[in-house]
């Protein structure tokens, strides 16, 4: 009798396929769709850090905007992405490091700042005016 095998699983305990779907629903602007997820099942935030790393432009514009919803709505399990965004700072592609900056500030939590405010080191200057930026929006220049 051949067992069903299990999908593989990244380092967030959620299978590739679930992230995946997640990333097409953003791609495609399905936001609300992914907060309702979210709101659901919170181990997600585990996800958030590699959602970003995702190639397409509208995957991680869609995580800017589902972590606006998010703050809104559940300002108090936000934090919960820190160390899966945290996790992408040391991501090679500058890219991702830069997108990491941004939604740890729309997080906008003392401790989402703090790791910022550690890109302002970043080797690459537009992670750095990325950390900047968001520093200064927070008052925090």
């Amino acid at each position: 009798m051949e067992h069903a095998r299990e999908q593989p699983k990244e380092q967030t305990g959620i299978d590739r396929e679930l992230i995946k779907v997640m990333a097409d629903f953003l791609e495609m602007g399905h936001v609300e769709n992914i907060v309702a997820m979210f709101k659901q099942e919170s181990s997600y935030y585990d996800c958030v850090g590699e959602l970003l790393t995702d190639e397409r432009f509208a995957v991680r514009l869609g995580v800017s905007v589902l972590f606006e919803y998010l703050v809104a709505e559940r300002p108090d399990d936000v934090e919960l992405a820190i160390p899966s965004l945290v996790a992408q700072t040391d991501n090679p592609n500058s890219w991702v490091r830069g997108e990491v900056a941004n939604v740890l500030g729309i997080i906008g939590s003392q401790e989402a700042l703090r790791h910022v405010e550690t890109l302002v080191a970043d080797s690459d200057s537009q992670v750095v005016a990325v950390a900047r930026d968001v520093l200064k929006d927070a008052g925090r220049d």
